[in-house]
């Protein structure tokens, strides 16, 4: 079965749902949401939003509502302001695969992602991450100057 999973994923990665992109555009465009939180629906073969964070959410809250123990596509809109005094805005694309997640989640969100991640247009950075550590503040930071 997972290795059936796998080659049936490996080359075209799970669907996209159009309410996914939708709010990926709401959050680029309209700048209605701070974050986005994107899951795998298994029975739907596609991804879905799981959950969103309003414009006045802090980075902590968004870290705080990736799971300790599961993987997840999230992508983040980060404003800063640059050493001369510019206002900017960086979007990050986010592949979260905790260490401590089943090995089927993280070939599932692995064979995924690229397809996934393609959708989503206008994506500054991408980070990879299988600990709290990799997605700290400075992380973003480091990136986005």
């Amino acid at each position: 079965m997972l290795v059936e999973l796998y080659r049936t994923n490996a080359s075209s990665g799970m669907g996209v749902a159009d309410q996914s992109k939708a709010t990926y555009m709401e959050l680029q465009r309209k700048k209605v949401h701070r974050y986005v939180i994107f899951m795998i629906d298994e029975k739907k073969n596609e991804v879905v939003v799981e959950k969103t964070g309003g414009p006045a959410e802090s980075y902590d809250d968004f870290t705080a509502a990736l799971p300790e123990n599961d993987c997840r596509y999230a992508v983040y809109d980060y404003d800063f302001v640059t050493p001369d005094n510019c206002q900017k805005s960086k979007i990050f694309f986010f592949a979260w695969s905790p260490s401590v997640s089943r090995i089927r989640s993280k070939m599932l969100y692995a064979t995924s992602k690229d397809r996934f991640r393609r959708e989503l247009e206008g994506i500054h950075y991408e980070i990879q991450a299988t600990d709290p550590t990799e997605v700290e503040l400075e992380v973003l930071k480091e990136r986005a100057y």
